[in-house]
């Protein structure tokens, strides 16, 4: 008998401590830039992540840790940089390098969570892999949705830049008239209500990762978040005469890797921002309905909320429209963290932080034991009571084999197999649009030396494997999996 209340006793206690315990609301964007309201845009209309920055802490400098998708969230959620993971092409998968890797959302399952996934958390082909499970970890969830709306049905009036590429991966857009839940992001919100319902009524804690397709190209939405635009209103960027002279020429590759968008006249190129600002609106109102149902259902004040996007994205800027350079458009993210109690609601810092401290920040917010020692990232936990605090020097981005860092006041770029020039430094005090190369430049020398050391630090720590999580480095012409092997694994349940 005695044994019996005593396993009575700790069950109870078990189940009031899981009751107490925080929630994560997990949300991802995907190829958004800080060309939003709560970070100062004078056009983009982004009223629901503006009352989220109201209420939690803004981050005016985080990074990502390699400004493509598949790479920045398997870094992400796995809590390891890109060579630790191996997952630095985009059709890699991290539990073929690393099966022993316990994610983010996985730590916590293993203490008593449920964790469903709504939409896009890991890679997905985007648009073309909608409605599958793209590339999925199926071991970091207990619930799985794939939203697809009619963005995919009418794919075929979607208009584009000339060329062969993948639709997702050109600049192209459509109006269209329609309602939100139409869509594939407004399913994604209808969804991720559903589930918060359902929590509402259980008791027990929740990681809920609602990952949004969109801003990603093609830029679609209903017809009315264009119509909240001028497109005349819209500002092209530009870039000074003789500016490609002045970067090494990897730099320069990669932001002319595309000849249709460097061709694009002054017309298209005003007229895909004005797609991209309207689908980052009709996006935003996505994340409104969820934060409301939040609200509604009274568990706003038990729940962790992290707003984020994968990675950056160019549109004009280094005459670029795109992502996966080493430029500050590429790289920096926007960022809004909001936890009970906290006491810097409304509040900005200018901490340098990455991604890669996601991982630990919610697990000491949400008050549970450390994650595994190999996990990487710093918990910027501290922060939400102290935005003034020292975070970190540096951020580190990885693009292919190459790195840049990024300081609060400088961003350090060495290509280390360029012909000629090879190193890029920008001071962002007076250069922000990093648009004058101060490499060799002798007022700055012994800035460039101190930087070029802790570039080597950085990419040294971040480039050797992990203790205790055995890494089987992918082969240096391993491309990943292939669109249709990915499908066919998800048709046969194996992912």
């Amino acid at each position: 008998m005695n044994r019996l209340i005593f396993i009575s006793l700790f069950a109870f206690a078990f189940s009031l401590a899981a009751s107490e315990r925080l929630n994560v609301l997990f949300i991802m964007t995907d190829d958004l830039n800080c060309n939003i309201g709560a970070y100062g845009h004078p056009l983009v209309q982004t009223p629901n992540i503006d009352r989220l920055a109201d209420q939690g802490l803004l981050f005016e400098n985080a990074h990502n840790n390699y400004p493509s998708c598949a790479q920045s969230r398997a870094s992400f959620m796995t809590g390891l940089y890109p060579e630790q993971s191996g997952v630095t092409k985009l059709h890699h998968m991290f539990r073929d390098y690393v099966p022993d890797a316990v994610t983010m959302s996985q730590h916590f399952m293993n203490h008593g969570y449920t964790a469903a996934r709504v939409g896009k958390l890991y890679h997905y082909a985007n648009p073309h892999s909608i409605g599958t499970h793209g590339h999925d970890d199926k071991l970091s969830w207990d619930t799985r949705v794939n939203p697809a709306g009619i963005d995919i049905e009418i794919e075929d009036e979607i208009h584009r830049l000339s060329g062969s590429r993948p639709l997702g991966g050109m600049i192209s857009w459509l109006a269209v008239d329609s309602e939100d839940e139409e869509h594939t992001d407004g399913i994604v919100a209808t969804e991720s209500i559903k589930l918060l319902e359902k929590y509402a009524g259980s008791g027990k804690p929740f990681f809920l990762g609602v990952g949004f397709y969109k801003p990603h190209t093609p830029f679609v939405a209903p017809t009315k978040y264009f119509e909240m635009y001028d497109p005349a209103d819209v500002e092209v960027p530009r870039i000074p005469d003789g500016y490609f002279e002045t970067i090494p020429e990897p730099a320069k590759r990669s932001v002319t890797v595309f000849p249709e968008q460097v061709a694009m006249t002054e017309k298209e190129k005003r007229t895909a921002i004005h797609a991209y600002y309207a689908t980052i609106t009709f996006m935003d109102a996505q994340i409104g309905r969820v934060l409301d149902s939040l609200e509604e259902l009274g568990l706003a004040d038990d729940t962790i909320v992290l707003f984020s996007s994968d990675h950056g994205f160019h549109m004009g800027e280094h005459l670029h429209f795109q992502k996966k350079t080493l430029f500050e458009d590429s790289s920096r993210v926007p960022l809004i963290l909001s936890a009970p109690d906290m006491s810097s609601k409304g509040k900005c810092t200018h901490a340098i932080v990455e991604m890669i401290d996601f991982y630990r920040t919610l697990s000491e917010l949400a008050g549970l034991p450390e994650p595994p020692a190999y996990v990487q990232g710093k918990s910027m936990a501290h922060l939400l009571d102290s935005p003034e605090a020292m975070h970190r020097e540096s951020a580190l981005i990885m693009l292919n084999q190459d790195y840049s860092i990024r300081t609060k006041r400088y961003r350090y770029t060495y290509w280390p197999d360029a012909e000629g020039l090879k190193v890029e430094l920008y001071d962002h005090l007076n250069d922000p649009a990093e648009m004058v190369n101060l490499a060799g430049n002798s007022n700055y020398a012994d800035v460039e030396k101190e930087l070029h050391a802790m570039w080597r630090q950085r990419v040294t720590e971040a480039s050797t494997p992990v203790e205790g999580l055995e890494l089987t480095p992918p082969a240096e012409d391993d491309w990943g999996l292939s669109i249709d092997e990915m499908n066919r694994r998800y048709q046969a349940g194996e992912m």
